[in-house]
C-alpha cells in the first residue's frame, strides 16, 4: 500500500459493476490503472474515461488493488486460473463484489500472499454514473479476515457505502435475502403492470410508480424501526 493510502486500482469486469467501483474509489483518490474489456466497453469507457483497457494479467501485475466484479459463476476459476500462472502478488488486495461468496473464493490468491476481502455493495447497478449516487445511500457486506477487516471497511466507505460485516459462513444466507428482495420484487411488479395493460393502461410502469415506492418505503421503515416493548 502507497504510504499515502491511495492505491492503483484495476478492475477485472467490465459490466454494470467494475466501471462504477472504480469510479467510486477513483472519485476517493485511488489511480485506477485499467480495466479489463467486457459486455459493454463504450459504457465503461463513459464512466472511467481515458482508463486504458488490459487483459486480466496485466492488471494484477500493476494494481495494488485488484477489484473482481465478475459473473458469480465465473469468479472461482477466474481466481484459480490467476493463481496456475503465478499472478497473485505478496501483499495485493484482492477484493471481489459477488453476495454468494465471502473470501473462501478467494484462497488461491491468498495462499500467495495476496489478502482476501469480499466487499458487496447492496444496490441494483445499472453501470452509470447514477449508481454513484445510490452508493451514496447504500450498504455494503464486509466479510475479511479479522486482522485486515479495518481495510475492508474502509473500502467500502471510500465506496460510498455504510459497512456491515457479514461473517464469512453467513454469506449463503445473506446472498439468499438479496436474491429474494431483488427477484420479487421484479416477478410482482412484473405481474402487476402485466394485468394493468391487459385493462389498458397505457403506462403501467408510470402507474404503479409511487404506489410501489411508498410501499416499498414504508415496509423499509417497519422493518428498521425497534420492536414494541412488551
Amino acid at each position: 500500500m502507497a504510504r499515502d493510502g491511495r492505491l492503483g486500482v484495476g478492475i477485472i469486469g467490465a459490466g454494470r459493476v467494475g466501471p462504477v467501483i472504480g469510479a467510486a474509489l477513483g472519485g476517493a483518490g485511488h489511480a485506477v490503472i485499467g480495466i479489463t474489456s467486457g459486455s459493454d466497453d463504450e459504457r465503461a469507457s463513459a464512466v472511467l474515461p481515458s482508463v486504458p483497457v488490459l487483459d486480466a494479467l496485466e492488471i494484477v501485475r500493476r494494481a495494488e488493488l485488484v477489484v473482481i466484479a465478475v459473473p458469480s459463476e465465473q469468479l472461482p476459476s477466474l481466481v484459480a486460473g490467476i493463481a496456475e500462472v503465478g499472478g497473485w502478488q505478496v501483499g495485493q488486495l484482492v477484493l471481489h463484489t459477488d453476495p454468494a461468496y465471502g473470501i473462501d473464493v478467494l484462497q488461491p490468491a491468498a495462499e500467495r500472499g495476496a489478502i482476501p476481502l469480499a466487499v458487496h455493495p447492496a444496490i441494483t447497478f445499472t453501470g452509470t454514473s447514477i449508481d454513484l449516487r445510490q452508493l451514496q445511500a447504500g450498504f455494503a457486506a464486509v466479510t475479511a479476515p479479522a486482522a485486515v477487516l479495518p481495510i475492508a471497511q474502509a473500502l467500502a466507505v471510500e465506496m460510498g457505502c455504510e459497512p456491515v460485516v457479514i461473517a464469512e459462513a453467513d454469506r449463503p444466507a445473506y446472498a439468499d435475502a438479496i436474491a429474494t428482495a431483488t427477484e420479487f420484487s421484479r416477478s410482482i411488479i412484473g405481474q402487476s403492470t402485466a394485468r394493468l395493460r391487459e385493462l389498458g393502461v397505457e403506462n403501467p410502469g408510470g402507474y404503479l410508480s409511487a404506489l410501489v415506492q411508498s410501499t416499498v418505503e414504508r415496509a423499509l421503515r417497519e422493518a428498521s424501526d425497534a420492536p414494541p416493548l412488551i
